[in-house]
């Protein structure tokens, strides 16, 4: 992590510890907003108005946070508006990296090595881990936000005077609905499987165990009558639990020992996840290759970097797909 502006240690995945010995994630620091007028967003200061070509997009195609702008991007008609480098699946021992392994890519826009470098431009004494995604402002050769979040909600609407699209993710109707399904899914699901995965005692792991299949079990049921979490409407909730989804048979069932049941075993969450992969665009924000090379690489559970063979996804993707 950087501390002060300056790397200290190697890379480390827990990044904080409860009483429990549970798996406490950082929170994130740059929350400005891009707005059609570049008035300030809900959090952070002005200046940051939608313009074609203006943002740039960091992420890594392991990460569910960061996929879930990328599909963002993909369904707001944004992929020709705001540009995207994507770094190396395998956590060096300084964090993110920019190459070739894995048709990733070079940052050709700052012309950086590592993804801390990003951070160091935009607050040289910067403290704190250098997560992914990150969206950049090219003109004030800034970070505008860290905050997956955040920056699905000002896809979805802060870019409104350059693009229209048929989706809304965020509804004014079911803003309410959204917010408190978002919190229990993060809770539950997206973080407990992490919570999982990198807890430090027993009883924290089988809470956070107990967490991830109360969920599963909630939302396989609720999908019974509907296509969506909300029915017909696709909204930021079905965002965030598609990429935890997509993750789970080949990452988080064997590495983060999350492994009470697969995925192939909920009929209609495996239904479901096969939907939202036929939608328009979002195929292209899957690469199981990246997903299990990533994964896999983090010394603390997986020292020897043995990527297992299996097992082998049972989705079927678009032909144009990824």
């Amino acid at each position: 992590m950087l501390v002060n502006g300056q790397w200290v240690e190697n890379w480390q995945p827990v990044q904080g510890v409860d009483q429990e010995g549970g798996f406490v994630r950082q929170q994130s620091t740059f929350r400005n907003w891009v707005t059609p007028d570049g008035q300030a967003g809900q959090t952070g200061e002005d200046g940051f108005q939608a313009e074609k070509d203006r943002y740039h997009l960091y992420v890594a195609l392991i990460c569910p946070w960061a996929s879930r702008t990328l599909i963002a991007r993909e369904l707001k008609g944004l992929t020709d508006i705001i540009s995207v480098s994507v770094v190396e699946p395998k956590l060096s021992d300084f964090g993110w990296r920019f190459g070739d392994a894995f048709a990733a890519d070079q940052d050709v826009l700052n012309h950086k090595q590592y993804m801390h470098e990003i951070y160091t431009m935009a607050e040289p004494n910067f403290t704190g881990r250098a997560t992914v995604p990150v969206l950049w402002d090219k003109k004030r050769q800034t970070i505008v936000n860290n905050e997956s979040a955040d920056i699905v909600r000002m896809l979805n609407n802060g870019f409104s005077n350059l693009v229209q699209t048929d989706y809304n993710l965020y509804p004014e109707h079911l803003q309410h609905e959204i917010d408190v399904l978002n919190e229990q899914i993060y809770h539950k699901l997206n973080n407990g499987v992490y919570r999982a995965g990198f807890a430090t005692t027993q009883i924290a792991y089988e809470h956070a165990v107990n967490d991830v299949f109360d969920m599963l079990d909630l939302l396989d049921e609720r999908l019974e009558d509907r296509r969506y979490l909300f029915g017909s409407q696709f909204t930021e909730s079905d965002i965030r639990l598609f990429v935890t989804l997509i993750r789970f048979d080949v990452a988080y069932h064997g590495l983060f020992k999350c492994n009470v049941k697969m995925l192939s075993d909920y009929p209609q969450l495996s239904r479901y996840v096969q939907d939202i992969l036929m939608i328009s665009g979002v195929a292209k924000t899957v690469n199981f290759e990246h997903i299990k090379q990533g994964y896999y690489s983090i010394k603390s559970l997986n020292p020897l970097g043995i990527v297992p063979v299996g097992p082998q996804s049972n989705f079927q993707f678009p032909t144009s797909g990824v």
